[in-house]
């Protein structure tokens, strides 16, 4: 028997739509047994050529419902990139290994007294559930089942797994004590472990800033490291400073992010101004502007080394004391792996300023400033129902500069983001800011906001 919102997905299937399939399923993973899913997901996979996933999802739908079968099939989930789908069926597996597991005590002793033991599954359903949840973002679930379990987990990844999550999270106290309990890492992991260290260190510095009680700190909005303080978190776990926060859909659960955003002039204009404030307020100084080669990174470069007074050269990596520019980090065809490899290695007073970073499709390479965090951008020059506008970087970057940087007030429901703001977060950021490699985060962190699936 199928359920109405199965039902649904059905329909969607027959139809030939996988996508509303899939969005249908992300609605009611949660709420229907992974059994009943298998035989949705089985034609799924099977149309899509996932043969590994269609090969788990029809055991399970024909009855094969233990902890093995559950784990398998979830474990194929995670690698076609649905953890939603997974996280539900490796829960469930997880609690028929459990009560396994106690029965398996209450029976150690066989024949003669001799033991019985039989293999404990825990632990790989265990590392894939927490895998799943943290592709989902669902971090502070990954870090309670992790810490229910705990007695099972090893140091590395284990342990390391449980204090991730937590930070991500906005548990800072249970990360700490448990990264600080932590035997030494090896070298795969010493990486790890120094990146939640340097968030960790970078959050305390925020926190320590805004109880210094100055009449400038005193400008930081929201409550430093709640739930809402976009700024405060996205520098605690990128280490890049945020130049501007969205005027719109605050109330609406946006907390400074953009959904979609069609960009402008202007908003590049204002993006550059903000990156002035900060490198101002941290005593920054780069002698040139390092031209990446996209046309839309060449054009906002452009812009800023007439803006900056400094001038404007191609980006050659290793280069000390300047400022790279890009319009989108993401844009691998425009920039180049080789240059995105490059510039995750920071020079010595080499500063990476990204105009519109992705916060649902993190970049490679994470930003020192970022001028404003979207889930969908369109650059002023592909304008929604306008032909591209085709002309050459330098007649985009005089369109730049000469925009009016003056941001709109918003839909009056959003908190203010004064300029006084921002240059007392850098201020009180600086110590702990360039520090480290440009690692990837791949999670928005504790700050939740909405977005289109």
């Amino acid at each position: 028997m199928t359920t109405p919102s199965l039902d649904t997905a059905w329909h969607h299937l027959e139809a030939g739509d996988p996508h509303a399939v899939l969005r249908e399923l992300r609605g009611l993973a949660d709420d229907v047994p992974a059994a009943q899913v298998a035989s949705l997901v089985q034609r799924l996979a099977a149309d899509s050529g996932f043969d590994d996933l269609a090969d788990a999802a029809g055991r399970l739908a024909a009855g094969a419902g233990g902890p093995v079968a559950l784990y398998k099939y979830g474990y194929a989930c995670v690698e076609r990139g649905v953890s939603y789908l997974a996280a539900p069926a490796l829960a469930e597996g997880l609690g028929l290994a459990a009560a396994e597991a106690r029965e398996g005590e209450k029976t150690k002793r066989g024949l003669f007294g001799r033991s019985k033991p039989r293999p404990d599954s825990r632990l790989p359903i265990l590392s894939e559930l927490a895998t799943a949840l943290e592709d989902e973002e669902r971090h502070a679930e990954a870090a309670a089942v992790l810490r229910e379990h705990e007695p099972l987990l090893r140091d590395w990844p284990g342990r390391y797994l449980l204090a991730y999550n937590a930070l991500m999270s906005g548990d800072r106290t249970t990360a700490r004590a448990t990264l600080d309990r932590l035997s030494a890492p090896d070298d795969q992991w010493r990486p790890a472990a120094d990146r939640v260290r340097r968030a960790l260190d970078r959050a305390d510095a925020v926190e320590a800033g805004a109880g210094a009680g100055s009449a400038e700190v005193a400008t930081l909005t929201p409550t430093p490291l709640s739930h809402q303080d976009l700024r405060g978190w996205h520098f605690a776990l990128t280490g890049g400073l945020l130049a501007t926060l969205s005027p719109y859909g605050f109330a609406a659960g946006m907390t400074g992010r953009y959904a979609f955003l069609q960009d402008s002039y202007g908003l590049c204009r204002h993006g550059l101004e903000r990156l002035r404030l900060v490198l101002d307020a941290t005593g920054t100084r780069p002698r040139s502007v390092s031209l990446l080669p996209g046309r839309a990174d060449r054009a906002l470069g452009l812009a800023a080394a007439e803006l900056f007074g400094l001038p404007a050269e191609s980006y050659r990596p290793g280069t000390g004391h300047t400022l790279v520019v890009a319009y989108d980090l993401n844009d691998v065809d425009g920039i180049g792996h080789e240059t995105l490899a490059a510039l995750r290695e920071r020079a010595t007073g080499e500063v990476l300023y990204e105009h519109a970073t992705c916060w649902t499709d993190t970049p490679p390479v994470t930003a020192d400033v970022s001028g404003l965090l979207g889930q969908t951008v369109a650059p002023p020059w592909r304008m929604l129902g306008d032909e591209p506008d085709e002309r050459p970087a330098e007649a985009l970057a005089a369109e730049i500069v000469a925009a009016d940087p003056t941001q709109d007030e918003g839909d009056g429901d959003t908190p203010p983001d004064p300029d006084d703001a921002l240059t007392a977060f850098a201020r009180v950021a600086r110590e702990h800011w360039l520090n480290g490699p440009r690692d990837r985060c791949r999670s928005s962190g504790p700050v939740p906001s909405s977005r289109f699936r």
